[in-house]
């Protein structure tokens, strides 16, 4: 190590990457698609010298040594040098620049520096890399930051080095500095954002209907209100529409922190168009040849080479999803369709059945009596070993699946459109080799005098030939269309998506970069509110995508509101869950804590172990730097940060007493482990089998077009005559399919830069403390771990729900994968 005494120059390296990031504004400005926006990411390889000279300023900031106003020193202005070409640390498309800061031993060491950007045009900023620093040797900055011409922001670009500190330990020169970048991230709250802009605020889901055109784009603000509650998304401070002025306008553009469009965005290729066609696999097997000016028809998001194969004319062809890949039929089976309610996409919703019939908790002075029609003496055809449903019930062999008043409310509504659907419960039994028969499926309509009357229900049960093997596939439809509807608004968007989005907001308004639990959430964070903001533009916003496509219609979103009215945070733990369902019951000689009433439950079983792995990694993570409660009470910043979720960024829930009090060591690890297990195995679990189980959609169709046919009617004639077209007429159309596949393929995808469960950006150099590095490296060497067991878990043919009828492994929750459609792999955040 070389020393340096006054005059010495502290040598170090600058990395700086071109804009491979496609932003959000890109994707849905058509404006900027004509200008080739698509294409405009040339390598700043090309422009090296536009960086040199005066362009780039930088000036350290001393951590030990202050000024008499408290700050830390200031050094002099330093300025890139020349490109550095064959630095072997550098990632894709970045680029290394030399750079030399004049040093004396007066500055102390520093811990921060100032940034400048005198150019025209913006850069990301990886890194910069001290060298020699007397005493210490090198000091990393890990930045990942836009930045944009200095005259676009009113204070000064800061980026600290990878140390941590609690609030309290921070070093006295670097306080103002770190409070000063809280107060800029958090912004006042006025005004319309801008696209350099950095600042982290909240408002209610005010955006996603546009008045302006007329009633039916008019939706309900969801959010600050009793009756339609939520979480808040981030704030943009666009103008109100002219109709209604509590809603905001919309346009081709959306405002998301400049940070937090930093991934790959594969999200790019959504593509919203129908097509005409004869025979569903010949979407796998043939393609479809589309309409030469079907481009023209796409709207509102390009469509890029995911989607289309072109060979000289417009050409489309999904790849075979894996429930199909070996059989074209077992899908059909019952215990596929019961092996699919604990192992498939929407695998958190079965209960178990404790009280029979099963009633409603819908209000009965205006919605009638709800009780189950389900009878005893149907149920008890099927017991396997038990005379009685009363000895089922007791021995835990009964579940029920339940879509009844969460669309119940709604349904007269639905079914006065195109879409006909039913409410449905299904009651299942597990048998002795561990699988779910399906035992009765009801199917309720609202009563046709009035709500006050209740519902007209029918009863279905298994048949194997004839038309009532028609009928009962029928009825298995209806309750995945409801079961397909769910699991988009509520499993899949509310509880990870939407849920997670005030956390991300919270964190980097009131905890500094420096703060332990910053750097710990920091990585489940990446591109959630990015997607969102997408999402709102074309997914759930009025006439988008979920609306044409599924069930629900233009009340999703209403609806996935009043479902947020019973939503827990506690319960978002994967024990608390299973525990609630009455699928597991506390044990302390079982594995984990808990004893798993479906023994062969591939989702909770593989969701224990990820569950698990997350707690020890926060809790060793966390007894770094909180060797005590009192550590916790009295960090201002961490204190701060969970008022804020609780108060703000889940408001409508603020006075819930089940929200942990964040006093102890114990809460914080607790409420840590709930935000990374919702952000990474969660959504993992509910998002990437979308595309293997329902790019099929006689296997998930979304929607339904017609009622259960009726005895003396042309229809019921066709369920003997021609029952697959019956089934074709009765599911989601044509036009819906294509858009449907059309993005749950990409949806189920891994981006080329995705980052998994036990991994980091910057692996490195995240933190400079070794105990952090050797903790998470423990926590990637256990998962590594769990998957073997894993992989090893889908070879046991004793376990029949880890493979089923169609030969299908499960392996959702594999912590790691590759590119592409996998079916495995847990992302650490929710970025598609």
């Amino acid at each position: 190590m070389s020393f340096l005494f006054g005059g010495d120059k502290i040598k170090g390296t600058l990395v700086l990457m071109q804009k491979n990031v496609l932003d959000i504004n890109s994707l849905t400005d058509p404006a900027k698609l004509i200008d080739g926006a698509l294409d405009g990411f040339g390598s700043i390889l090309d422009t090296l010298t536009s960086f040199l000279g005066a362009s780039v300023c930088l000036q350290l900031i001393s951590s030990t040594k202050p000024l008499l106003s408290g700050e830390g020193k200031v050094g002099k202005e330093a300025y890139l040098k020349e490109a550095i070409n064959n630095l072997p640390t550098l990632g894709d498309k970045q680029t290394a620049f030399s750079i030399e800061f004049e040093y004396d031993s007066n500055f102390g060491i520093p811990g921060a520096f100032k940034i400048k950007n005198y150019m025209s045009t913006e850069f990301f900023l990886v890194s910069l890399t001290l060298d020699d620093i007397p005493n210490l040797g090198t000091i990393h900055f890990v930045c990942n930051s836009w930045v944009y011409n200095a005259k676009k922001y009113q204070t000064d670009r800061i980026f600290f080095a990878n140390n941590t500190f609690v609030t309290s330990e921070t070093p006295s020169p670097l306080v103002y500095y770190r409070q000063l970048e809280l107060k800029t991230l958090r912004g006042n709250g006025t005004g319309e954002r801008q696209e350099w802009d950095r600042i982290y605020d909240y408002d209610v889901y005010n955006d996603l209907g546009e008045p302006d055109k007329g009633q039916s784009y008019a939706r309900p603000i969801l959010g600050r209100s009793s009756d339609h509650p939520y979480p808040r998304r981030g704030r943009t401070g666009r103008k109100p529409t002219a109709t209604d002025p509590n809603s905001e306008s919309r346009g081709n553009s959306v405002y998301i922190p400049r940070d937090e469009a930093f991934g790959h965005l594969k999200s790019s290729d959504f593509l919203v168009y129908g097509l005409n066609f004869d025979d569903v696999f010949d979407l796998y097997e043939g393609g479809i040849k589309l309409p030469t000016d079907i481009i023209s028809q796409i709207s509102p998001l390009p469509v890029l080479s995911e989607i289309f194969r072109t060979d000289g004319e417009q050409f489309l062809k999904f790849p075979t999803p894996k429930v199909i890949q070996v059989s074209k039929s077992a899908w059909m089976t019952d215990e596929e369709f019961g092996r699919e309610i604990v192992a498939g996409v929407n695998p958190g919703l079965i209960r178990a059945l404790q009280d029979f019939p099963p009633k409603s908790k819908l209000d009965s002075a205006i919605y009638g009596d709800h009780t189950s029609t389900i009878t005893k003496e149907q149920i008890e055809l099927n017991l396997e070993g038990f005379s009685t449903l009363d000895e089922a019930i007791q021995n835990k062999k009964l579940f029920l699946l339940e879509h009844h008043d969460t669309i119940i409310p709604y349904l007269r509504l639905i079914n006065s459109t195109s879409t006909k659907a039913y409410a449905s419960r299904t009651i299942l039994f597990l048998k002795n080799d561990g699988t779910l028969r399906p035992l009765a499926i009801e199917l309720s309509l609202p009563h046709p005098q009035g709500d006050q009357f209740g519902v007209v229900s029918n009863v279905y049960l298994p048949a194997i030939e004839g038309v009532e093997a028609t009928i009962w596939l029928l009825a298995k439809a209806y309750v995945i269309v409801n079961d397909s509807c769910f699991h988009q608004l509520v499993s899949h968007w509310l509880n990870t998506h939407a849920v997670v989005e005030p956390f991300v907001i919270a964190t980097n308004r009131q905890l500094s970069v420096l703060h332990p639990i910053y750097k710990l959430l920091h990585p489940h964070y990446r591109d959630t509110m990015n997607i969102n903001a997408l999402a709102r533009q074309s997914l759930v916003n009025a006439d988008g995508i979920i609306e044409k496509t599924f069930l629900w219609g233009g009340y999703a979103m209403e609806i996935s509101s009043k479902v947020y009215k019973d939503w827990v945070f506690t319960d978002q733990a994967l024990p608390a869950d299973l525990i609630k369902r009455g699928i597991a019951v506390e044990d302390s000689t079982s594995p984990h804590g808990l004893r798993l009433v479906i023994e062969d439950y591939p989702y909770a079983v593989d969701g224990l172990d990820i569950w698990d792995a997350i707690k020890t990694w926060v809790q060793d993570y966390v007894s770094i730097y909180f060797i005590s409660d009192e550590k916790i009470q009295q960090d201002t910043e961490l204190q701060a940060w969970w008022k804020e979720v609780v108060e703000v960024g889940h408001g409508d829930k603020k006075g819930e007493a089940w929200w942990p009090k964040l006093q102890t060591r114990g809460d914080l690890i607790h409420v840590c482990n709930i935000i990374i297990w919702t952000a990474s195995a969660l959504h993992a679990a509910v998002n990437f089998g979308q595309y293997p189980y329902g790019g099929f959609i006689l296997n998930r169709p979304t929607l339904s077009r017609r009622l259960m046919p009726e005895k003396g009617t042309p229809e019921y004639d066709e369920l003997s005559t021609n029952p697959q077209k019956a089934y074709l007429k009765t599911i989601t159309p044509k036009f819906q399919t294509l858009i449907d596949l059309s993005v749950i393929e990409i949806l189920s995808r891994h981006a080329s830069d995705e980052y998994y469960l036990g991994q980091r950006d910057s692996a490195e150099y995240w933190t400079s403390d070794t105990n952090a590095l050797a903790a998470f490296k423990k926590f990637g060497k256990t998962l590594a771990e769990i998957e073997g067991q894993l992989i090893l878990r889908n070879t046991n043919e004793s376990l029949r729900n880890r493979v089923g009828p169609v030969s299908m492994p499960y392996t959702l929750l594999y912590p790691s994968s590759e590119e592409g459609l996998t079916f495995r792999g847990i992302p650490n955040s929710i970025s598609i």
